[in-house]
């Protein structure tokens, strides 16, 4: 084995340093893609699988090797039902990529405490919210459901749009940098969740999930019935105590 390997590096060439860069690269942004979601336990699992198919190999245990084996043919489509959330987030990543996200970052930080003040503020009054924060992937075929508003982000709008019996207060506002793209926005819903009991499968924290499945959205809610303030990314729905617990996990993730 140690003499092949041996054989295999001395004929090495730089299109093989190359393949090996590249494979390491692609693994690296899909573990790194699916870090902290559900979809890193499943891989896991199928890794877990793969070693003890080296390991029934390597042992010779001929029924165990053969009854894996003839599993793996079916591999690929698993992976692909599986993780069909994560491949689409994935290459949106990377159709979506460009070198605004500096620019946007920056000009949103300029208007965080507006967006926090809102936020706040309509907990305490128990209004329900919706906000999404676009990341790196565009946001712009839901903000295109909405009703365009193209404006800076300031407390009062906010709080204006999500006011019981405005026309607007049941959809979701989008961000863009530091304006508002638009207004009663329809977010996704996911075609499965986990949310627990203390949610109670509330079609708000449902947008959000979805929404942060889909894309790499940071998602607020904020529910109407307990003021609780939750915040969604990757899949992922959690509640935040206040405003600076909010802003801590907002620019860990958007940064």
């Amino acid at each position: 084995m140690f003499t092949n390997i041996l054989s295999a590096l001395t004929h090495i060439t730089l299109a093989d340093v190359l393949d090996i860069l590249l494979v390491a690269f692609i693994l690296y942004s899909f573990f790194r893609l699916i870090k902290d979601t559900r979809a890193y336990q499943m891989a896991i699992g199928i890794a877990i699988i793969g070693l003890f198919y080296l390991i029934t190999q390597w042992a010779k245990l001929l029924v165990t090797h053969r009854l894996i084996k003839s599993f793996t043919t079916y591999f690929i489509i698993a992976i692909i039902v599986l993780f069909q959330g994560e491949i689409r987030r994935l290459l949106t990543g990377l159709g979506s990529r460009t070198f605004r996200r500096p620019f946007s970052l920056r000009s949103l930080e300029e208007k965080l405490e507006d967006l926090f003040l809102a936020v706040e503020y309509l907990s305490q009054k128990k209004i329900g919210a919706l906000i999404a924060l676009e990341k790196d992937i565009s946001l712009k075929v839901y903000a295109d459901r909405g009703t365009r508003l193209d404006a800076l982000i300031s407390k009062d709008l906010l709080v204006n749009v999500f006011f019981p019996r405005s026309p607007l207060h049941d959809g979701a506002i989008i961000i863009k940098g530091n304006k508002i793209l638009s207004a009663g926005c329809l977010l996704p819903l996911p075609a499965s969740h986990n949310l627990g009991e203390e949610f109670l499968a509330r079609t708000r924290h449902l947008a959000a999930l979805g929404l942060s499945q889909e894309t790499d959205a940071a998602v607020i809610v904020v529910s109407e019935e307990t003021g609780t303030v939750s915040l969604a990314t990757k899949g992922r729905l959690a509640k935040v105590r206040d405003k600076d617990h909010l802003k801590e996990a907002l620019l860990r993730y958007l940064g």
